[in-house]
């Protein structure tokens, strides 16, 4: 097992499996891991700056498909979980939610609320297809803001 593990972790770390390493960190960066694609992303593009675009739309789909888990743990949640009258503050906050809708799952890229936000959204049984493309808008977004903020960045240090 611990040949297999190490075997992976070698092909993964070349170069010509760069896309499916952004697409496997991505994805598992947007479950409830505590892991970041940022690292991943912008290593790879600045190691090859013409994938730029191929590297942001694999990100965008590891992250977004990372999510749809999300929701669907959240979902199958709901079904087996007691539902007890929620606190006034938990209450607050699936209220606003629910009345937001889908169009919560567009702030599904933020940092430590986004991918609860997802589970969250599959609980509540928001509808997946809608709830799925507001996160590939607001993920695809966030990879094209960081990458431009941080080549930016790095082009006026230098």
């Amino acid at each position: 097992m611990e040949a297999l593990l190490q075997t992976t972790l070698q092909m993964l770390s070349l170069p010509e499996y760069g896309l499916t390493t952004v697409f496997v960190v991505s994805f598992i960066s947007a479950t409830l891991l505590p892991l970041g694609s940022e690292p991943a992303v912008l290593g790879l593009i600045q190691l090859n700056p013409a994938e730029y675009w191929p590297v942001i739309f694999v990100a965008t789909a590891g992250n977004t498909l990372g999510g749809a888990l999300d929701w669907w743990m959240g979902y199958g949640a709901s079904k087996v979980a007691r539902h007890d009258k929620p606190a006034s503050a938990h209450g607050r906050a699936l209220t606003w939610l629910h009345k937001l809708g889908p169009k919560a799952c567009l702030l599904g890229w933020l940092p430590i609320v986004g991918d609860p936000l997802c589970s969250l959204a599959g609980w509540l049984k928001l509808p997946f297809w809608p709830c799925l493309g507001y996160m590939l808008v607001g993920k695809f977004f966030r990879y094209v803001a960081m990458t431009g903020a941080f080549f930016t960045g790095l082009r006026l240090l230098a």
